[in-house]
């Protein structure tokens, strides 16, 4: 493996930005007149829509339309640069950045650093069910359930008893919040409306889907009133909501649950969906280790009433890997909270008085159930229905980036919500296998890429020295 080390000597103020997701993206664009050099490092090239994951995975949505490519967005921004790059060390005493994109290691400086690195799957300390169960935070996560999902009405097709037809057409989602529901929501509508004339041998109006949690309500975070209108709903379209229930087993046939009882019971299906809890990306425990600040049992870290990791006044920390005041771990806390540091980073270079403390201004959830309805809250106003849906439709578009997507979306949402159609339903044997077949070859197993012998030169320090030295090359 190679490493190489940036030039150190630039004549503005360099601000690092680890990740791509809500709270990289709105904090780069928000320096974007700041008399600042920007360098954004993310393990990815495009900027994820979240939220609309589990349409990715139910064929209404193509990745392209939730995932924009990061320099795409950026192209206009002439402060900014973006590294491709999985975040493997922070230095705070030495202000480094170590990143890692296969044999090739970068190790970039900066003056102020904003981590938005988000946050991964939790299995709570099962992390054996990944290989199963698959979650839903990432591109590759959503296409792996989109194989997993139609691949599982294929086998029905051509399996030649009751037991294993049942068994490939049992749907089980774990975790009853937002994600979890809009996906046991999807993959009812796709069975009863999507697919019922497509299948000769089997009825995929008879798939059996079934929604797990451990907690006692369904979208806790909603209330017990719209959570009783949405666990009402899910039964109307044919999801088997089970509250009460612990997974304590995972396995390619089935899954294991303990009820609020104690007792303990099967539930044979091929494809699971793993869409309860997260875990904050483990850079947290480095800065925690290094600042001596405290984790929380997501493995976020406690940070300043100013979003700055204690001691560190340089290093503002936000989105999913911050822990301040229980404020949840959803997108309006990380572009708040990025747009808030940006401000400050601002204010510094101006020399002027910082900001108050920072202070989340909620702005209400919403969760999709079914075509035509959703629950919303905002305020003090509670929303069912069409009412809600049309809301959720139309934030949504807002906050999807890039005209050409949001024209798409719109049009994809059409085809799917007033006809029956999906056009996102392309599967490969590799999106369904990759990940495990890949897991299998070991930790020992590096890819890399050969380069030729007079490549070590480090990459351009600045955005300036970056574009000098390309017109050079030109």
């Amino acid at each position: 493996m190679t490493s190489q080390q940036e030039p150190t000597t630039t004549p503005r103020h360099r601000v690092v930005v680890i990740g791509s997701g809500f709270g990289g993206l709105f904090g780069t664009q928000a320096l974007k007149r700041a008399d600042v050099d920007i360098t954004l490092i993310a393990k990815t090239t495009h900027h994820l829509f979240q939220p609309l994951l589990y349409q990715v995975a139910t064929g209404i949505l193509s990745e392209g339309e939730i995932a924009p490519a990061t320099r795409e967005v950026l192209a206009n921004q002439r402060n900014a640069r973006v590294l491709l790059g999985n975040v493997t060390h922070i230095d705070l005493a030495a202000r480094t950045v170590t990143s890692r994109v296969l044999d090739r290691e970068t190790v970039t400086p900066y003056d102020t650093l904003l981590v938005a690195a988000g946050a991964g799957q939790s299995y709570f300390g099962n992390d054996q069910f990944a290989q199963f169960a698959p979650g839903m935070k990432s591109i590759d996560d959503a296409l792996e359930l989109r194989g997993r999902i139609f691949g599982s009405f294929e086998w029905a097709e051509l399996a030649s008893t009751p037991k294993e037809i049942n068994r490939l057409m049992t749907f089980v989602v774990v975790g009853a919040g937002p994600t979890g529901v809009e996906m046991a929501g999807q993959i009812a509508e796709l069975s009863r409306r999507t697919l019922r004339k497509d299948f000769r041998n089997i009825d995929t109006s008879r798939a059996r889907i079934v929604l797990l949690d451990a907690a006692p309500t369904v979208l806790a975070a909603f209330g017990d009133h719209l959570g009783a209108k949405a666990a009402k709903r899910l039964a109307e379209i044919g999801v088997d909501v089970q509250l009460g229930a612990k997974v304590t087993g995972v396995d390619a046939t089935g899954i294991d649950v303990e009820d609020a009882d104690g007792s303990h019971r099967r539930i044979e299906s091929v494809c699971k969906v793993w869409a309860a809890g997260v875990q904050a990306s483990e850079l947290g425990a480095q800065l925690a280790e290094q600042s001596g600040a405290q984790l929380d049992r997501s493995g976020r870290i406690a940070v300043n009433d100013d979003l700055t990791l204690p001691g560190h006044p340089e290093v503002f920390v936000v989105g999913d890997m911050a822990a301040l005041k229980g404020y949840p771990g959803v997108a309006q806390v990380a572009i708040q909270g990025s747009r808030y540091a940006a401000e400050q980073i601002k204010r510094r270079l101006a020399g002027k008085e910082p900001k108050g403390p920072f202070e989340y201004h909620d702005k209400g959830s919403m969760a999709t159930i079914s075509r035509f309805s959703a629950v919303a809250s905002i305020g003090k106003l509670h929303f069912t229905g069409f009412i809600a849906w049309v809301l959720w439709l139309a934030v949504h578009l807002v906050y999807i980036i890039g005209f050409k997507s949001r024209l798409t979306t719109l049009l994809h949402w059409t085809v799917s919500f007033l006809g029956r159609g999906r056009s996102e339903r392309t599967v490969t044997e590799q999106q369904v296998f990759a990940r495990t077949a890949i897991e299998q070859l070991g930790s020992s197993y590096a890819p890399s890429l050969p380069r030729v012998p007079a490549d070590k030169k480090a990459p351009a320090q600045s955005v300036a020295q970056a574009r000098e030295e390309g017109s050079r090359t030109l």
